[in-house]
Order: structure tokens, then sequence, then C-alpha cells
């Protein structure tokens, strides 16, 4: 069996709108590509944080002016997402594969990810999603529903609050495997995946919340026997000191060192921190295991350690760096 990895995508990466979206995946495309020409079997993830936000806003503000819309649950506004923006990734990636002569399909999963209704997040929401509404805004609207929450946001106004609760288990696992089995590039999790809670066997229930896009990528490659998680972001290495003159980049952590940064507060919370805690929980799960944070652009080349952040396993090690080889048919 050939090598896996997961790629995580950010949403933020994708644009704001459908032609961006397309003409990112179109110059991202060939990196994503460059993966399985070098051996490897892969799996694409995806975040939807702005796509998500987007498509909830529509339809809660369809519905205050027009009764013949109805207000979409989040659950469901997930859903919608994985399937357009899977629609975008299945179409860059098929052209690819076809201009280069090689015979993998696509297929985009609509992914339900399990969760436990005990989990603590729900009684704190801490996930923004949406748009951002004055003080004044944000207080009638939670007056009006009182089961809504809203916090200040990066002080560009008051922004919904949901809970993100930890993944437990991929419900669409089994069809992943088959997929994969059978010579697919599959798109799984996107948006950190649907969230629901397992109330019989086989039956599920979607929830009001938002999974951590890195967590859910986790957890889809270890369920599904990864070999290296790809966390693909706008930067080409881990920084610690982002943004100041002591800036250092980090071509290698051991999970030690990665824990102890994370303690240090090098990582912001919002953004590089569960990048890194999503990759220490994947390279601790098993020890051949290991992680990479790198941009789209630099994907090939942080397998051979000529970019990106590699966590676990160090810099060199034959199993990171193999580079296959595949005859165009």
């Amino acid at each position: 069996m050939e090598p896996r990895i997961v790629v995580a995508l950010g949403g933020n990466a994708l644009g704001n709108t459908p032609e961006e979206q397309q003409a990112q995946i179109e110059k991202g495309a060939g990196a994503l590509i460059d993966l399985i020409s070098c051996g490897w079997e892969i799996i694409v993830t995806h975040g939807n944080g702005p796509q998500v936000g987007m498509t909830h806003l529509a339809f809660s503000e369809g519905a205050d002016k027009n009764n013949r819309i109805a207000p979409m649950p989040l659950a469901e506004c997930t859903a919608m997402t994985q399937g357009y923006i899977g629609y975008h990734l299945q179409a860059g990636l098929s052209r690819e594969l076809r201009r280069r002569g090689m015979p993998w399909q696509v297929a985009s999963v609509i992914t339900r990810v399990e969760v436990s209704p005990k989990d603590p997040a729900f009684s704190h929401p801490t996930k923004p999603i949406g748009a951002f509404y004055s003080k004044a805004e944000a207080q009638a609207m939670q007056a009006a529903d009182p089961a809504l929450h809203f916090k200040e946001d990066a002080g560009r106004g008051y922004r919904r609050m949901v809970p993100s609760p930890l993944p437990q288990h991929i419900v669409e696992l089994r069809s992943i495997r088959n997929l994969l089995d059978n010579e697919f590039v599959v798109i799984a999790c996107g948006g950190g995946g649907i969230p629901v809670i397992r109330e019989a066997p086989g039956y599920y229930r979607g929830v009001e919340a938002v999974i951590d896009k890195d967590l859910a990528a986790e957890k889809l490659a270890e369920e599904i026997g990864a070999d290296v998680l790809f966390i693909l972001t706008a930067v080409d290495r881990v920084c610690l000191h982002y943004g100041t003159p002591k800036e250092t980049k980090l071509a290698h952590m051991t999970v030690e060192e990665a824990e102890r940064y994370c303690a240090e507060g090098h990582f912001a919370p919002g953004s590089m921190l569960p990048k890194v805690q999503a990759a220490i929980a994947f390279t601790k799960s098993a020890p051949h295991r290991r992680a990479v944070i790198t941009s789209l652009e630099h994907a090939a080349k942080a397998l051979t350690g000529e970019s990106g952040t590699t966590i676990g396993a160090p810099l060199g090690d034959p199993t990171l760096s193999m580079v296959g080889s595949y005859t165009e048919v």
C-alpha cells in the first residue's frame, strides 16, 4: 500500500467568493498532485470558516425578510460548504490529473464527525462564526434569542460564539477507506466535519457547533492510518517570536520542544496554536508518524526538508523524504 498523507487546507486560503475559490484551487492543484507524483496517496481536508459564516448569515437574513426562506441550522450550513468547496476541489484536482495523464479519480465525501454530548465545550461557546455586529446589535439579538452567545472579537465588533467540541470519530471512515483503496483522491472532513452526536447505533443527530478543522484533520489522519499529516497555511515554516525582530524560523521540532513552545505562549490561539497541537497529537499517536506545517506552494519541497516545519521524526528520515517514481500513461 502506498504511504498516505492527509493534507489540511485552510478555509481563508480559498478566497471569499466562488470565483476567488476556483482561482486559488487552480493555482494550488499542481502542488497537491505533486505529492502523488512523489509516491504518496493523498486525502484532502479543508477549512470553511469564511464560507460557513457567509452561508449561515445568508439564510438567517433571508429568513428575516422572506417567510419562504427557512433559517438553516449550523450543521446543514457545514454540509452545504463541504459540498460546494468539494465541488471546486474536485474540478481543479481532476483537471490537473488529466493534464498529467494520471489515472486517479477524485471524490468528495460529506463527512460527519462524532462528538461527545458531555464535551465541556457545549457549556462554554468559544468559536466565532458569521458577521461582525455592534454591541447594541448583539445585545438585541441575544435578547430576542437567549440561546445565542456573542463576544467581542479582535476589536472588530461582536460575533456569535458556538461550541467547539473535540472530534471523537469519523463516521464515514469506511467509505473513505474504500475510495482510497480504489485509487481515488478523497476530499473529506471539510470545515472540521459536520458535528453529530450518536443517539443510537447508526443514528446521529447534528448539533449547533463547529469542530476545529486542524483537530478534525488530525483525527482523520489517525483513523485512516496516514503516515504524515500536512497542515498547509500562509507561512512556509513555524516561527518563534513571529512578527518581531527576534523571529526565528523552525525547520524541525521534537514533540517535547513543540509542547514547550506551546506552553510558553509562542503560538497564537486562533491561528498557529491549534495547528501545532494537532501536529503533536498526530505524531504521538504512533511511533512512525510525523506532521509537517508549511505553505501550499512548498508542499512537495517539505517532503525533502527544503521547506516546512517537521514535528516528530527529524529531517532526512527516509520514510518522510521518500520520493517515488510515477510512469504517466
